[in-house]
């Protein structure tokens, strides 16, 4: 499968009532700007001190279905953000997930509250999103169980399927020209800069054409098993992302 030119996604990850309000509300605008239809990795109950850091918003629920609505893809960002499991996961990123290695039934519950808990405040989630990348066979059984068949995650240039579920590559943190592929652009509303704030919004005015979205992708592809050139490629593109990890590791060290 070839795609040319490059197509684009955005996704918003650690979305939570007490992120930082109004760092996210300059990306919201954005969006709005450009007409991105983003993945919104929406954590269901967060328990995460690093991203309680303000008050809860009392209108986070509504301007997330407000985004639905305008055709962004909700997606479910785990359960609770507590990384603690030291599984091994299918994209060994970080030593540390909340799902990779724990119990099978723990994660059907976590998974099946995590969705009753954005259902009922008015969303309706089609895609995962693991935190941390921390996801195993035993996440993925669970998912097609509770009805998700769709997750951000993987390093490959185009969408693929693996164990009965769709994978929509997720390889990037930050705007990079490409000349094909579909690539998924990960921003953290939190920790953004100013200058990677500057970075994205140049890039979405020169790029927004080519920003497509989750519906899009699922309507225009066939997503398949990967070939054995894209297989390499992913693996090669996974290796180096992990060691430009942990060269930046031993210089913090």
């Amino acid at each position: 499968m070839r795609i040319k030119p490059a197509q684009y996604l955005l996704l918003f990850d650690d979305l939570c009532p007490t992120m930082r309000r109004a760092r996210w509300q300059r990306l919201v605008e954005l969006i709005g700007e450009f007409r991105i239809r983003p993945i919104l990795a929406v954590i269901p109950d967060n328990h995460d001190p690093a991203l309680a850091v303000e008050e809860p918003d009392p209108e986070f629920w509504r301007k997330m279905r407000d985004l639905e609505a305008a055709g962004a893809a909700i997606g479910l960002h785990g359960y609770r953000h507590q990384c603690a499991s030291r599984g091994r996961s299918l994209v060994p990123l970080e030593r540390v997930s909340e799902f990779a290695g724990v119990a099978e039934e723990t994660q059907r519950l976590w998974i099946r509250a995590g969705l009753e808990i954005l259902r009922s405040r008015g969303l309706t989630p089609k895609v995962w999103v693991a935190p941390r990348h921390g996801l195993d066979r035993v996440t993925l059984r669970a998912l097609h169980e509770e009805g998700i068949g769709i997750l951000s995650d993987g390093f490959a240039r185009v969408p693929f399927t693996r164990e009965g579920l769709t994978w929509i590559p997720q390889q990037i943190w930050s705007p990079v020209e490409k000349s094909g592929g579909l690539w998924t652009i990960c921003v953290h509303p939190g920790t953004i800069s100013e200058e990677r704030f500057g970075q994205l919004r140049q890039f979405l005015a020169g790029h927004a054409a080519q920003f497509t979205s989750v519906d899009r992708v699922l309507a225009e592809f066939q997503p398949c098993e990967l070939e054995l050139s894209e297989r390499l490629y992913a693996a090669w593109a996974l290796w180096r992302r992990r060691g430009s990890r942990l060269r930046r590791r031993v210089m913090r060290g």
